[in-house]
C-alpha cells in the first residue's frame, strides 16, 4: 500500500507545486515508484511534469464517474502522473451526493497497492478537493514563504486539519512545514521561521531542518517538463530538495563537497551522486 503525502496551503505562491514536483523526482531518483496526482485546477503540477491534461482523461473524470482511475494515469519521465484541468474548478458545485468526501479515497484504493507513494498537489483553498485530499491522505507537508501571509494561510489550516482527523482521518499526520525561498541574512525571515515554529508546535509538528533556497533555476524546470533533479541535477537546489527528501524519509543525508555544488547540469556521461 503506497503512503499518500498531500502537499497544502491555504496562501497561493507557496511552492505547493514545485516542492510536490521536487520530491516526485528525488524519490524516482532514490528508487522509489512514484504517482503524482494533480488536485489543482490551474493544472500546474500537471504541466511540470510533462502531463497532458488536455486531450486525455483527468481526475475531473474520476469524481464525475466518467473513467476509471486507471485510465486517466500518464507515464512520464519522473513518474506517473494524474493530470487535471480548469473543469475541476466545477467539482464543488457538481457533487452533491453523501460521501463525496471519500470519493478520491474509495478510487485511489483501487490503484496505490502499485505505488510505494502517491503525491498529491493541492489548490490554494480549503473545497471539497482538499477535504478528500485529506481525507486519503497518510500525511501532509506543508510548504510556505518567510512571510507573514504564508504563515496566515497555514494558521487559517489547523482548524480544517484537526476537524478532517475528527471526522474523516483520525490517522492523518502533519509531517512537517517547508520553508521555500528561504534567505537567511533577511531580518524577516528569521522572525517568521520564529512564528512558524511556534505553529508548528500548535500542530504537533516540526519546521524541517532542510530549507529550500530561492533559485531562478526552480523556476526554469518546468517550462522544460522536468523535475530539478532532471534539470538541473547538479545544483544547489537538486540537493536541497534531495536533502529535504532524505529528512523526510527519515533516512540519513549524504555527505557532499559544498565546492562542487553548482547551478548548471553535469557534463554528459558524467554520474551524479545523489
Amino acid at each position: 500500500m503506497a503512503k499518500v503525502i498531500t502537499f497544502t496551503n491555504q496562501k497561493g505562491g507557496v511552492g505547493k507545486t514545485t516542492t510536490c514536483s521536487a520530491l516526485c523526482g528525488c524519490l524516482s531518483k532514490l528508487g522509489r515508484k512514484v504517482l503524482a496526482l494533480d488536485l489543482d485546477p490551474q493544472g500546474n503540477l500537471s504541466f511540470s511534469l510533462g502531463a497532458n491534461a488536455d486531450s486525455s482523461y483527468t481526475i475531473y473524470d474520476v469524481f464525475k464517474s466518467r473513467a476509471d482511475i486507471y485510465d486517466t494515469v500518464q507515464h512520464c519521465d519522473a513518474c506517473d502522473v494524474i493530470p487535471a484541468n480548469i473543469l475541476l474548478s466545477g467539482v464543488e458545485l457538481e457533487l452533491t451526493s453523501v460521501g463525496r468526501e471519500y470519493i478520491l479515497r474509495e478510487h485511489l484504493s483501487t490503484i496505490s497497492d502499485e505505488y510505494d507513494y502517491v503525491l498529491i498537489d493541492t489548490p490554494p483553498a480549503l473545497s471539497i478537493l482538499t477535504i478528500n485530499a485529506y481525507a486519503t491522505s497518510d500525511q501532509l507537508i506543508i510548504p510556505m514563504v518567510p512571510e507573514i501571509l504564508s504563515l496566515q494561510g497555514i494558521a487559517q489550516l489547523k482548524e480544517t486539519i484537526f476537524a478532517v482527523k475528527r471526522f474523516y482521518n483520525q490517522n492523518l499526520e502533519i509531517r512537517g512545514i517547508v520553508l521555500n525561498k528561504y534567505s537567511p541574512r533577511l531580518v524577516l525571515t528569521k522572525e517568521v521561521e520564529e512564528l512558524a515554529n511556534i505553529i508548528a508546535d500548535q500542530l504537533d509538528t516540526d519546521v524541517f531542518e532542510q530549507k529550500i533556497s530561492g533559485s531562478v533555476i526552480i523556476a526554469e524546470a518546468p517550462a522544460h517538463a522536468k523535475t530539478i533533479v532532471d534539470y538541473a541535477p547538479r545544483s544547489k537546489s537538486a540537493h536541497e530538495y534531495m536533502d529535504l527528501t532524505y529528512e523526510i524519509l527519515g533516512l540519513e543525508k549524504p555527505k557532499r563537497n559544498p565546492q562542487k555544488l553548482g547551478r548548471g547540469r553535469p557534463p554528459k556521461n558524467r554520474p551524479v551522486d545523489y
